[in-house]
C-alpha cells in the first residue's frame, strides 16, 4: 500500500532562495539508505546502513525536532528557510518523515528479508518453532527475561510511569474478570536495553532469529494473572533530547552540575514520536496522544512483517560469525610527507618537514604515537590539547595519565556538552583531574569544537612546539571509518596561533589577530565572506578566480549568500557538501555556476577543505568547523592554513579525487533534490574511498594549484 501525501507546500518551499535544514537533512538520510539498496553490497553491509539510517532518526527526532516542538509548545515564532512558520513547517515536516518511514519498512520487508532467508537467516515468531525449541526458548524467558520485566499499571491510583526514551514498551490494557469495559486499565512493560535484540536458535545450516519482543510476547500472560487481557500493543517513543545550558551569574561555578541536570532532564523530555505496531489498542493511543500533546501525524505504524527499531540490525552484523562478510578496511599507507624507513624518531621527523594525515587512509597511530612518545620523554615539559570525543577504551586518557604521572605538565579541554557523549566525557575528566591534570570542562555558552595538541619539548639548545591540527575527533574508534585532515608540524607561526589560542580558550586572552589560523566565533564567517568576495572582485576584473569548499554542511545564509553574488559575479565553485545544503545550485539568476556534490559511502566523509584561487595567490585551509551557524557563532572553531606546497597539493587532489568519484556521488539540483552518479559509456568506476589507498608523491605532484 503506497501512501497517499500530498505537498500543499511544495509551492512556497521552491520560491525561497534556501533549502530547509531540516528536510535537506532528510534527502541526506534518503542517501544513506540508498546504500543499503545497492546491488553488489552483501546482506550485512545492507544491514548496517539501515541499521545507521534508523539511528540517524532516532537522533533527528530527538534534537532537530525536539528543537521544533521547542517552539511550538512555548508559542515562539520560528520562519524556516522554506517560508513556512512552525505549523505548516511542522506538517510538511512529518509528512516527509512519515514517507521516508515508509520507504525504511518496505526495504526491509520486500529486500532484506529475503536476502537474510537466501543466507540462511530467518526471523521467527516462536509459535513457529519446533516444541524443543519452543522449551528452549521458554527457559529462556523464565530464567533470564521475567525477573528483569516491571509492569507499570496506569489507573485513577496511579500516576502514568516514566516510559523511557527508545525502549520497546508493551502497552497492555486489562480488566478484571466481571468489570465493565469502561473499568479497564492501562499497564507499561518496558524492554530493558541490556536484553539481547534477538533470541539466536541454530537449527543445521541456519540461524534462527527470534525477536525479545515476541518472546515476552508469549510469555506476557504470566505478567497478568487473573484479569482478562484485551490488548497487548508494541511501541516505542521518542524524546526530545534538544537542550541548551541555562546561563546565569554563578553558572560557572555550578556548570558541571547544570549539565547533569539537563542529562536528567533528557530523559523525561517531551515524546516527539510514537512508532507503533499494527493491531493497536486505539483506546490506549488515543490516551497516550492526549497525555503527550500529539496528533496523529507523530505515529509511524510498523506491520507486524516488519519490526520496531532497525538499530538492533547491528546484534547481526556484530555476529562474530559473520564479520568475516563485512568488506575489510585495507591497511593505512603512510603519509606522503613520511620519510624514510630508518629515520624513527617522530619528534625528528616534524622538526624536518610537516605531515599531512589523511584519515583512514593513513593511520591515527601517527598522533597516538607522538603523544605517547610525549607522555615518555623526560625532555617533554608540557601536554596540552582539546578534546570533544573518545573511544571508549581510549589510549588518549591513558597516556595523558601516564604523561602526568612522569611530571609533565598536562592542560585539557574536555567538551563535556559534547551531544551523546556528554557522560563519558565528564568521567574521563574527573579521572585526568584526579591524577593531577588541568582539566577545563569546556565553557559555558559555547561549544569547544576545535581539535588542538600543543607538545612543549626542551632540546639541549632549544625549545619546540610540536601542533596536531585537525577536522576529526581523538577518537580510535571513529578513526577507521571517518575521512579526516590531520597537519602535524613545528611551524613557529602556527605554534604562535595555536598557544594563543590555548589561552584564549582557557584563560582571559584576546590577541588581535593570527597569522595562519582562522577562529570562531571570532571571525571566521565574516573572514571567509571576505575570502569569497576577493574571488568575486578578481572575477569582475577578468581576473582568474576560483572557489573549491568541502565541508559536512552548508547552512549559514551570509555564507550562502556572499557565494550566491560570487557566482553572479562569474567565479566557478564547487562545493562538496556530504549531508545538510541549504544553497540551491544552478538556479538561474542567483547560482548559475554553482555545483553541488554530496559523497556518502563506506566512510564518513568528515574533512573540511576550503580553496581560493586568489589569482594565483592561493588561499588554503582546513579544520573542525562547518558553514554553520552553530559553528560561527556559538563554537569555538579553528581552521588552518597550509602552506606546504606538498600538503597544498595533497589537499587538492583530495578535491580532484572526490569530483571525479561515481560511485559514492550524488549531484544536487535545484529543487533540493539529489541524483546519483554512475559510470558513463565506457567510463570506468572511480571509488573514491578505495583509490585513496593508493595514491603515490608523483599523483599529488601533477596536481595543480592554479589554472
Amino acid at each position: 500500500m503506497k501512501l497517499a501525501i500530498g505537498d500543499k507546500y511544495e509551492s512556497t518551499i521552491q520560491k525561497s532562495d534556501l533549502v530547509s535544514r531540516d528536510l535537506s537533512w532528510i534527502k541526506f538520510n534518503e542517501r544513506v539508505l540508498d546504500q543499503s539498496k545497492k546491488v553488489g553490497r552483501s546482506i550485512f553491509e545492507k544491514l548496517k546502513f539501515l541499521a545507521i539510517t534508523a539511528s540517524n532518526l532516532d537522533e533527528f527526532f530527538m534534537i532537530r525536532v525536539g528543537s521544533l516542538y521547542n517552539y511550538l509548545d512555548y508559542e515562539k515564532e520560528r520562519v524556516d528557510y522554506s517560508g513556512l512558520r512552525e505549523d505548516p513547517f511542522k506538517e510538511k515536516l512529518m509528512k516527509d518523515c512519515q514517507r521516508y518511514h515508509f520507504d525504511q519498512h518496505e526495504h526491509f520487508t520486500k529486500v532484506i528479508l529475503p536476502e537474510l532467508h537466501q543466507e540462511g537467516i530467518s526471523l521467527y515468531n516462536v509459535s513457529k518453532l519446533y516444541e524443543n525449541e519452543q522449551e528452549i526458548v521458554k527457559q529462556y524467558f523464565l530464567k533470564a527475561i521475567y525477573p528483569m520485566l516491571t509492569p507499570m499499571v496506569y489507573d485513577g491510583y496511579r500516576t502514568f510511569p516514566i516510559l523511557m526514551n527508545k525502549l520497546l514498551v508493551f502497552g497492555v490494557v486489562t480488566t478484571s474478570p466481571g468489570e465493565r469495559k469502561d473499568m479497564r486499565k492501562m499497564s507499561f512493560v518496558q524492554i530493558p536495553a541490556n536484553i539481547p535484540r534477538f533470541f539466536e536458535i541454530e537449527r543445521e545450516n541456519s540461524l534462527l532469529l527470534i525477536p525479545i519482543e515476541e518472546v515476552i510476547r508469549e510469555n506476557v500472560i504470566s505478567l497478568f494473572r487473573n484479569v482478562e487481557i484485551e490488548s497487548i500493543s508494541l511501541f516505542r517513543i521518542t524524546r526530545n533530547g534538544d537542550f541548551t545550558l541555562e546561563e546565569s551569574e554563578d553558572m560557572d561555578a555550578n556548570f558541571l552540575e547544570e549539565v547533569k541536570r539537563k542529562l536528567m532532564e533528557r530523559k523525561t523530555g517531551r515524546v516527539v514520536r510514537i512508532e507503533i505496531e499494527e493491531g493497536y489498542s486505539k483506546w490506549m493511543l488515543n490516551s497516550l496522544l492526549e497525555r503527550w500533546n500529539l496528533k496523529s501525524d507523530s505515529v509511524y505504524m510498523v506491520s507486524r512483517s516488519s519490526m520496531i527499531d532497525f538499530t538492533g540490525l547491528w546484534q547481526i552484523v556484530g555476529n562474530k560469525r559473520f564479520r568475516d562478510r563485512l568488506p575489510q578496511i585495507p591497511e593505512p599507507v603512510k603519509p606522503l610527507s613520511y620519510p624514510e624507513e630508518g629515520k624513527a624518531d617522530i619528534f625528528e621527523i616534524l622538526k624536518e618537514k610537516d605531515i599531512l594525515l589523511h584519515h583512514p587512509y593513513n593511520n591515527i597511530d601517527s598522533i597516538l604515537d607522538l603523544i605517547e612518545n610525549a607522555a615518555d620523554d623526560p625532555d617533554v615539559m608540557a601536554i596540552k590539547m582539546t578534546i570533544y570525543r573518545l573511544a571508549k577504551d581510549s589510549r588518549i586518557t591513558k597516556t595523558l595519565l601516564k604523561a602526568a604521572e612522569n611530571g609533565k605538565h598536562v592542560s585539557v579541554l574536555f567538551e563535556v556538552k559534547a551531544r551523546f557523549d556528554e557522560e563519558n566525557n565528564i568521567r574521563e575528566a574527573k579521572k585526568l583531574q584526579k591524577a593531577g591534570c588541568f582539566v577545563i570542562y569546556g565553557i559555558s555558552n559555547l561549544k569547544t569544537h576545535t581539535k588542538l595538541l600543543l607538545i612543549v619539548k626542551k632540546d639541549d639548545t632549544e625549545i619546540t612546539r610540536f601542533v596536531h591540527l585537525g577536522s576529526g575527533n581523538y577518537n580510535e574508534d571513529t578513526a577507521r571509518l571517518y575521512t579526516d585532515i590531520g597537519l602535524l608540524t613545528t611551524n613557529e607561526t602556527l605554534a604562535n596561533d595555536v598557544s594563543e589560542f590555548f589561552n584564549v580558550i582557557t584563560g582571559h586572552s584576546a590577541p588581535s589577530t593570527y597569522r595562519n589560523l582562522i577562529t570562531a566565533p571570532r571571525d571566521m564567517r565574516n573572514q571567509l565572506i571576505d575570502f569569497i568576495e576577493q574571488e568575486a572582485e578578481n572575477a569582475r576584473k577578468g581576473l582568474p578566480a576560483g572557489i573549491f569548499i568541502k565541508v559536512n554542511s552548508l547552512e549559514d545564509s551570509e555564507i550562502i549568500y556572499a557565494l550566491y553574488r560570487a557566482s553572479q559575479s562569474g567565479v566557478t565553485i564547487k562545493l562538496i557538501v556530504r549531508g545538510i545544503c541549504c544553497l540551491r545550485p544552478r538556479r538561474v539568476g542567483l547560482s548559475e555556476n554553482i555545483e553541488v556534490l554530496s559523497l556518502v559511502g563506506d566512510f564518513l566523509e568528515h574533512s573540511r577543505i576550503y580553496h581560493f584561487h586568489n589569482n594565483g595567490n592561493t588561499r588554503t585551509y582546513s579544520g573542525s568547523a562547518d558553514m554553520m551557524v552553530r559553528s560561527f557563532d556559538k563554537r569555538l572553531e579553528s581552521l588552518f592554513k597550509i602552506e606546504a606546497p606538498l600538503l597544498e597539493k595533497q589537499l587538492m587532489n583530495i578535491i580532484s579525487f572526490n569530483l571525479k568519484d561515481n560511485v559514492n556521488s550524488y549531484v544536487m539540483k535545484e529543487d533540493g533534490t539529489y541524483i546519483a552518479k554512475h559510470p558513463i559509456g565506457d567510463e570506468l568506476e572511480f571509488n573514491v574511498h578505495k583509490e585513496f589507498f593508493n595514491v603515490d608523491v608523483e599523483e599529488v605532484l601533477k596536481v595543480k594549484l592554479v589554472e
